[in-house]
């Protein structure tokens, strides 16, 4: 069929309006930043790694209670890592068990929130240089006087946190025949709530942390036994993810031969 020179026209400017406006629109789905399956955003142009951490354990990661920052001995570090490497970090938190699975989906570049290495968590990722090494103790009530040792601890109940090498020794005593019950919380703050209301017998917990909690609450709880076997806490990346690893493994020399990693311990340990 043949149209008219005027219905031609009209046909035209139709197809040149719609045109126009599907060019206008589309910036309307833009692409989300960071797609591409490593977590990272993009500030200006330039690449941010997105670092996951659980800010619940002080004073390695926690929120500051003025500025509702997430701080801490690792933020501190992570940050002066990533300067000295000269590259962009953004901290997220994530509960503890969630960040080696958000590690590997590539919702986040790096984890740093006192992970301890040990061989199945290596198998799921890839670790940097130890920079940390930590204690596990057992810690009870002021008032305790019958938890002494980790023989005590028989017919008792421990709560641990979540996913930490103390949640592991609980269950390895637990085993053992020694635990009664183990109670797993999510924070360290409810582990102590519920260790003063009675609900729980002891706590397992890294001793840099209890001591934080100690100090903050003075007169509620204390240590006791002897300290389990030390532990070393690392940085974390997708296995495979050599080159990010390089480089913060770079920015870690770097930290510690200037001084910097000292004065953060001083920062947050006194000295330790």
């Amino acid at each position: 069929m043949r149209w008219g020179r005027n219905r031609l026209l009209v046909l035209l400017l139709v197809l040149g309006l719609t045109v126009a406006l599907v060019g206008c629109g589309g910036g309307g789905t833009a692409t989300p930043q960071g797609s591409g399956g490593d977590g990272a955003a993009s500030q200006g142009g330039e690449k941010v790694y997105i670092v996951g951490t659980e800010p619940t354990f002080p004073p390695f990661e926690y929120i500051d209670e003025n500025t509702g920052e997430i701080v801490g001995f690792d933020i501190d570090l992570i940050k002066a890592i990533a300067d000295a490497a000269g590259i962009k970090v953004e901290v997220q938190s994530l509960g503890f068990d969630g960040l080696i699975p958000a590690l590997q989906a590539g919702n986040i570049d790096i984890v740093i929130a006192g992970m301890t290495v040990n061989e199945e968590r290596a198998q799921a990722v890839d670790f940097g240089p130890s920079y940390w090494e930590a204690y596990l103790q057992i810690a009870v009530t002021a008032d305790n006087d019958e938890i002494k040792s980790v023989e005590d601890l028989k017919g008792k109940t421990v709560g641990v946190q979540i996913g930490t090498t103390g949640a592991f020794k609980a269950e390895e005593l637990k085993e053992q025949g020694i635990v009664k019950e183990v109670k797993t919380y999510n924070t360290v703050d409810v582990i102590f709530l519920e260790l003063m209301q009675g609900t729980i017998d002891a706590v397992i917990n890294d001793l840099p942390v209890t001591e934080a909690y100690m100090a903050r609450n003075p007169g509620k709880i204390k240590l006791t036994g002897e300290p389990f076997e030390g532990e070393e806490y690392a940085y974390a990346v997708a296995k495979g993810n050599a080159e990010l690893l390089e480089k913060l493994n770079a920015g870690l020399e770097q930290v510690k031969a200037d001084g910097t990693f000292d004065e953060l311990v001083l920062k947050y340990f006194g000295g330790e």
